[in-house]
């Protein structure tokens, strides 16, 4: 038997398998029609806005998982069902930090009914291959914040998750941070991601920054722990970092990594495909 040939030939398989489970991977979040189809050609999964973004076949023909962005906890103005929602009057007052996104009330029926019945549906019409749900964080905060108007809004939000994936059995489910839901909808989701782990951008001030050390390591945790529950979760981390740092880049990628995470970090528009420094 030629030992060198066969040491070389597992080499390249194992470069092959390394860099096939890194494009597997690798994911990104991008809220824009601008890029192209081949811009995102190596990563395993990618979010896009539902109404509008790159096409989609070419990436699914490459095996790309493409997520579609479905805000549950709020409703922005420039949605084609905003009105629809307005005159149920279930609207709770509007995002400081986001103007013209408006809070919801996730307990109305008429909403979880919208939600399955329409929104859903019309992803998977245009070709995603599941959903990404933000802003599930908004009902427990506003229950925390108001627990006499605002009780049963966490309960509503769980409940609502597990009927999204009774209903859609098959799709792939990613959620960003509810972090308080993970013990009740962790085992009914596929991804879980933990958004401003590490890096976030400040209103405020209008810059980048760490995240205060306490933080930080609490979501870690929560992170870890829902993992420990559901070991078949994937755990994701989206940080926001100035793009022209790339040491700061790359140490956000290692510390995310170290974290056992597949990061991507990104500037808090989210309408550039930020590539990972070399």
């Amino acid at each position: 038997m030629n030992w060198s040939r066969l040491s070389s030939t597992i080499a390249l398989m194992s470069c092959v398998l390394t860099g096939s489970m890194a494009a597997r991977n690798r994911w990104a979040a991008y809220y824009s029609n601008q890029a192209r189809p081949d811009e995102f050609r190596g990563y395993g999964l990618v979010i896009f806005d539902a109404d509008g973004h790159p096409a989609l076949q070419p990436l699914a023909a490459e095996g790309t998982t493409v997520l579609g962005y479905l805000s549950l906890g709020e409703i922005e103005r420039h949605r084609t069902w905003f009105a629809e929602v307005q005159q149920m009057g279930i609207l709770l007052g509007e995002n400081r930090n986001w103007p013209g996104s408006y809070y919801v009330d996730l307990r109305d029926p008429r909403w979880q009914r919208v939600v399955i019945g329409r929104l859903v549906p019309a992803l998977l019409t245009q070709g995603f291959r599941g959903v990404f749900l933000d802003t599930l964080d908004d009902p427990v905060e506003l229950e925390r914040l108001d627990p006499e108007r605002c009780r049963g809004m966490t309960a509503a939000a769980i409940a609502l998750v597990k009927e999204l994936r009774r209903a859609f059995p098959s799709i792939t489910i990613m959620m960003n941070r509810g972090y308080a839901l993970l013990p009740e909808v962790g085992g009914h989701i596929d991804i879980a991601l933990g958004e401003s782990v590490y890096g976030t951008y400040d209103f405020e001030r209008k810059l980048y920054r760490a995240v205060p050390a306490a933080e930080y390591r609490e979501q870690v945790q929560l992170l870890k722990q829902a993992r420990k529950r559901n070991p078949a979760l994937r755990i994701c981390s989206l940080d926001y970092w100035d793009p022209a740092d790339r040491e700061g880049i790359r140490r956000i990628y290692r510390e995310e990594r170290a974290n056992g995470f597949d990061p991507y970090v990104a500037t808090v528009g989210l309408d550039q495909l930020m590539k990972e420094p070399r």
